[in-house]
Order: C-alpha cells, then structure tokens, then sequence
C-alpha cells in the first residue's frame, strides 16, 4: 500500500515538473491584456510640417473709413429753387448741372447793366471828343486850361463809370452761372436736402446736398506710439501697403498705401494716427465704415514658420513636441523669433521638413505613440500684431 501512494506522488511530481516547464516560459512572455492594449494605443494629434518660407510681418489697427472729399453744395445766390437734376445716390462728375434756380432776376439785371454800360460809352466818347476839340483850341488860345482839365476830368469820370457798367455786367454773368448749380467734385450724392419750389439762399446751412468722392477714399487707423521708428524707417525706404478688412476680420475689403504718419502723438492714448488711400471701384468702403487695417511693415525672408499652438512651454523654456519617422514623440527645445498672427518664426531648434503636434499635446509624454492628422481648413482671417522675440 505505501508502495503505491510513493508512486503516486512520483508521478504527480512528474507532472507538475512537466506542467512548469511548459506553462512558465509562456506566462513569463505574455504581458497582461491591459498592459498589451496601453502600449498598442496611439494618442490623435493634429501635426504640422516646418515650413522655410518668407513672413510678412503687419502691425494691425482700428481704422475709420473717411472720404477723400465731402462737399456740401449750397446755392451761391437767393431765389426759387425751380428744378433738382440729380438722383439720391446718384454718381455725378465734376460740372455735371445739379440743379436750378429761377435765372429771369439775374438775367434782368444783366440787361440793365449792359444798357448802363450802353449809355455810359456814349458819354464817354462824345467826353472824348469835346476834349479833343478842346486841347485843339487851347493851342489857338480860344480856351481856357481850366476847360481842358474840366473836359478830362469829365472823360475821366466817364471811363470809371464804363468799368464799373463792365463790373456789373461781369457779377451779373457770375449770379446767372450761379443760378445753375454744378457738382463741384467727382462723386456720390446723398439725401437732397430741399425740394423744387423752395426758396434759397446761399446763407442756408443744410444746402442742397451733400456729395462724397468714394474713389480714392481713405482710412485713418492708429498704432502704438512704439511702432513710430520701425514704420517711419520703412517708409523711407519704399511705399508700405496697407490691407483694410471688415469689423469682424471676415473679408478683406481693398488694399492701398500708406500715405502719412501724422505730425503728433495723441498723448491720452500713447497712439499715432496713420492714413492710407485706397482705390474703391468696387464701393465696399464707406465713411464712417469702422475696419481693421493692417500694416504691412517688412517681410521675413526664409523663416522657418510652424503655427503658433505648436508651441509649448516647460519648466525650461519653449519647447515643441517633434514626430519622429517611427511615429513617436520626443519634446525639441526651440527659440522663438517672431509671433505673427497664427504663425511664429523659430529660430533655433527645428529645421524644414520637421513634423510638430499643433493639437493634442496635452496628453503626451516622451516616446509616446500618436496617429497623426491633417489640420481643418479655416477661413482666411486677419493676423495679429508681430510680437517680439521670445527667449
């Protein structure tokens, strides 16, 4: 009977050798399923690629849209308003008639005046005549001196009285064009002001209408006081552009030149007032339009650009999170040029080509798996201001 149970043991010993030998190695490989699944899970990120391209740096400002020219026609003489030529919102050149006022009362008054002046020049020439005569017979001794200087003074005050007919004649002409009232500026009409069969005078404050020149039209938008030696330096050295985009950064609406820096500082603000003039064919500037205006200042030739989320920052400094070809991540120390809207400027660290996460670094860590992804498509949209260098 113990013969037995030793052999029993013996062979569950036996058995259990075999067992060990071939389970142990196995279990030893196999990881547990949960640590199997962590290290096969790649963490989605949003990469870019490093980009050697030229930057144009802008300086960007609240600007208000002001007309080139704002004239307010008013009647030159007083009467009856007898007819209105233009449209509201008309588009008028420079002479075109825009209204009428009653003509008979100045045209009255040149004929009086061309009859003085009639009346005048026939004195004047008989005077002209008896003075003649006149110097004739003083000759002779058969008058006085005293007549003949009668006689040219009489000449005399006859010639006055011609020039003056022939002034009278002139501001006569001069009221009878000002009853035709013409567009003084190339431009656009607003609301009229009086109806046909008002009486007029060229004292009235409103006028008649207003007319605004919208091509060329201009911006007046303000920087920091700070930007005055960068942009006067450049404006030596060339003509600046200037983009006007709508409120909100939407669209952009016209693209002209700089035209002056204004000659003082507003002490409240710190701010200089700049003005630009744009060609407006299109009309998509109006006075008064409150816009975005953007500088551009200078332009970065062969920067290395990356957009501005891909940039990190540590406990030592900026840093960048780079994809290797393997698809793990690994931080790059990197410096900072230059921030321009949704674009920065590095100067140290990476080189063309390199693959950075932009989106989704917040779960990262060194040698971690990520699945990349092309970034969305945004919409064009106004860069900000260039910052200053980052180190």
């Amino acid at each position: 009977m113990k013969r037995w149970i030793v052999v029993g043991v013996g062979i569950l010993a036996i058995a259990a050798a075999i067992f060990w030998l071939v389970r142990g190695p196995a279990a030893k490989q196999a990881p547990a399923p949960g640590a199997a699944q962590a290290q096969q899970r790649a963490v989605p990120v949003v990469t870019a690629q490093v980009q050697q391209r030229d930057l144009p740096i802008y300086l960007d400002g609240l600007g208000t849209v002001v007309a080139a020219k704002t004239v307010t026609v008013r009647p030159q003489v007083d009467g009856r308003l007898d007819s209105v030529l233009f449209r509201e919102g008309q588009v008028v050149r420079r002479g075109d008639v825009l209204a009428q006022i009653d003509p008979r009362p100045f045209q009255v008054q040149l004929e009086q005046a061309r009859g003085a002046l009639t009346r005048d020049s026939a004195q004047l020439r008989v005077a002209r005549l008896a003075l003649a005569r006149n110097e004739t017979l003083l000759r002779d001794k058969l008058v006085s001196q005293q007549d003949v200087d009668n006689q040219a003074a009489l000449v005399g005050q006859f010639e006055g009285a011609v020039r003056i007919d022939q002034a009278q004649i002139d501001s006569a002409r001069l009221n009878l064009d000002y009853a035709r009232i013409n567009s003084p500026i190339d431009g656009v009409t607003g609301v009229r002001m009086v109806d046909p069969g008002n009486l007029v005078k060229a004292t009235d404050a409103n006028g008649i209408v207003v007319i605004t020149q919208l091509d060329p039209i201009a911006v007046l938008f303000t920087l920091p006081q700070d930007d005055l030696p960068n942009v006067a330096q450049q404006m030596e050295l060339g003509t600046l552009a200037v983009e006007a985009w709508s409120r909100d950064g939407s669209a952009k609406l016209a693209t002209g030149e700089l035209l002056l820096i204004d000659n003082q500082i507003n002490q409240n603000t710190a701010t200089m007032r700049l003005k630009a003039t744009f060609a407006n064919p299109q009309r998509l500037l109006w006075p008064n339009q409150f816009v975005k205006a953007r500088l551009l200042v200078s332009v970065r030739k062969g920067a290395l650009a990356v957009p501005a989320t891909a940039v990190q920052r540590g406990p030592d400094g900026t840093f960048a999170w780079l994809v290797l070809p393997d698809e793990t991540v690994q931080p790059r120390k990197i410096e900072v040029d230059l921030t321009q809207g949704d674009l920065v400027s590095i100067a140290r660290g990476l080189a063309p080509g390199d693959v950075v996460v932009t989106d989704g670094a917040s779960g990262l860590r060194p040698g971690a798996k990520v699945a990349p992804r092309a970034p969305a498509q945004k919409p064009a949209q106004p860069s900000g201001r260039a910052l200053g260098a980052e180190r």
